[in-house]
Order: structure tokens, then C-alpha cells, then sequence
């Protein structure tokens, strides 16, 4: 039986905000049962498919079956997971299938993706798959009814910050440039430099503090003529939301408008993505509206 949206908040709200074990395996026992088995209906998927030479570096396409048509946008994305886990799909959650299959349903041609982990592959490894695989993008994908010129490239997490990094060119952007229409960017920590000391972040963002200010996205996010989508959570740890009110803050402060920045009521930090294609979906709505104002 599906909740109501006030027993699904308050059942996220005794999970807690913090990223431990149980708080994860709650969201999914509550986000997962609740997707619509329809986005699937109609969707091929091409799995695995390499974009570099390590084993991690491989995506998935999800298009249209049959008549792939063309001149679709593409949605691409890439998994959090703090750094050192994560994956683009999952044989025991509907994750990130959920997400692919439901931008098809949007018409356009979704990817996720896996990029290389921590502590083996540390900053800026994570941007520079970003740019290996846009690059796949741009050169492959009208052959699954996509258009290069309409890419939108989202990120969760760990994979939103690895998704600033691109859109400022931390990593570089290969040989076609930043060929992006727009970005998303849900839950990220945009000042590096006051990121708070834990072992994940270590592990990517190196031993030596005094570096990271340096590797911060903030001031480039907020010069960049890319469009922009961010989101934090209404339950997300206090750590994001800290950084997500410094760049709404700073934004205003050298814009004199409001950032383009979501609070998503309801929400806890998995739950943007884990609900896509669900009745309590946040993200997808505002996805949405931002590719069809931007491709």
C-alpha cells in the first residue's frame, strides 16, 4: 500500500539526514516499491558500453525501442556515492535504471555512467570521466536518436561535484569543448575548501588541506553563462545545506538576483533521484521544465 506524502516524510525524518547503512537501506525500502513500472515500458537499454580503457569507465544508453527518431535531448548522469562507491545500475535496486528509462519517457535519451573511484583515482579523475563521456556523448549518440547539441549533464552527490568540476574545467573539457545545454547539480559541497575533514574527502580530495580551497566550484558556478539546475534537500545533512545557502548567498551578493537553487520539501538526500518516476518525484518535474526551456 503506498503512503501518504505526510506518513513518507515523516518515515524519512526518523531515518535521520546522516549517510549511514540504515539510513540508506531505509530510503530505499521506502523510495524504491514506490516507482511506476511504466517508465520502463518501451525503453531499450545498451549496457556497459566502454568510453576509456579502465573497467569502471563504461555507460549505459537508454533510447527509444524501434523508431529511435532523432534530435532528442540527452540527459546524463552520474551517481554520488562519496567518492569511493557507487554505480549506474544495480541488480537489486531500481537504480539508476529508474532514472534513464524515465528520460525516455520524457523523449529524450537518458546515460549513466561510472567513472573511477577513490582512493586509487583522486582529483580530478571524477571530471575528467565527466569529459570522457560527453565526449562518447557528442560523437555517438545521434546513432541512438540523441542530439549532441542538446546535452544536459546531471549529478548527485558526489557526481554533482564531480559534475561542477567539469562545468568550471577543473579537468579540462576535450576535444569538442564543454558541449553542454545545461547542468544539474542535486546536493553538492560547492567550497572545497571548507568541506568538513572526513576520510571520503581525503580520499579523493587528497591529504594536504591547504590544496582544496583551490579545487572549490563556487565562484566558477556562479561566472559560468551555462544554465544551471541546483538542488538541496529539505533533509539533507546540514553540510549541504550550508554550502547550497553560501552559493545562494554569494550568488545574490555579486548577481543581485536569486540563485537557481530548489529546496526540495520533503526530500532527503537520496531521495531526488531514488523517487524519479514515482508520485512523490521532486527532481523530475524541475528536470523537466529546465531541458524544455533549454534544449
Amino acid at each position: 500500500m503506498s503512503m501518504s506524502f505526510k506518513e513518507r516524510r515523516a518515515a524519512l525524518v526518523a531515518l535521520g539526514p546522516d549517510l549511514e547503512p540504515s539510513m540508506v537501506a531505509g530510503t530505499i525500502a521506502i523510495a524504491a516499491p514506490e516507482i511506476d513500472p511504466a517508465i520502463y515500458d518501451g525503453v531499450d537499454v545498451t549496457k556497459d558500453v566502454s568510453y576509456g580503457t579502465h573497467e569502471r569507465q563504461v555507460l549505459d544508453v537508454y533510447s527509444r525501442h524501434g523508431d529511435k527518431g532523432s534530435g532528442r535531448p540527452v540527459l546524463v548522469y552520474v551517481h554520488g556515492g562519496g567518492f569511493v562507491r557507487g554505480a549506474k545500475d544495480s541488480d537489486q535496486t531500481p537504480y539508476f535504471a529508474n532514472l534513464g528509462s524515465w528520460a525516455v519517457q520524457q523523449g529524450w535519451v537518458g546515460v549513466t555512467m561510472n567513472y573511477r573511484l577513490a582512493p586509487e583515482f583522486g582529483f580530478p579523475a571524477g571530471a575528467e570521466d565527466v569529459a570522457a563521456v560527453i565526449t562518447w556523448v557528442v560523437d555517438n549518440i545521434a546513432a541512438y536518436g540523441g542530439d549532441p547539441s542538446k546535452i544536459f549533464l546531471c549529478g548527485q552527490s558526489a557526481g554533482s561535484m564531480h559534475v561542477a568540476d567539469y562545468v568550471v574545467g577543473h579537468a579540462g573539457y576535450g576535444p569538442h569543448g564543454r558541449a553542454l545545454a545545461g547542468a544539474a547539480i542535486v546536493s553538492c559541497l560547492y567550497d572545497v575548501g571548507r568541506a568538513s575533514r572526513k576520510d571520503l574527502h581525503f580520499a579523493y580530495w587528497g591529504e594536504d588541506t591547504s590544496t582544496w580551497a583551490q579545487r572549490a566550484t563556487l565562484q566558477g558556478l556562479i561566472d559560468t553563462d551555462l544554465p544551471l539546475l541546483c538542488t538541496v534537500s529539505e533533509f539533507d545533512e546540514p553540510e549541504f545545506q550550508d554550502h547550497a545557502s553560501q552559493f545562494v548567498a554569494e550568488w545574490f551578493a555579486q548577481k543581485n538576483t536569486f540563485a537557481p537553487l530548489h529546496l526540495l520539501y520533503g526530500q532527503n538526500h537520496l531521495t531526488p533521484v531514488y523517487a524519479i518516476g514515482s508520485p512523490w518525484d521532486a527532481l523530475g518535474p524541475l528536470l523537466t521544465r529546465f531541458v524544455d526551456a533549454n534544449a
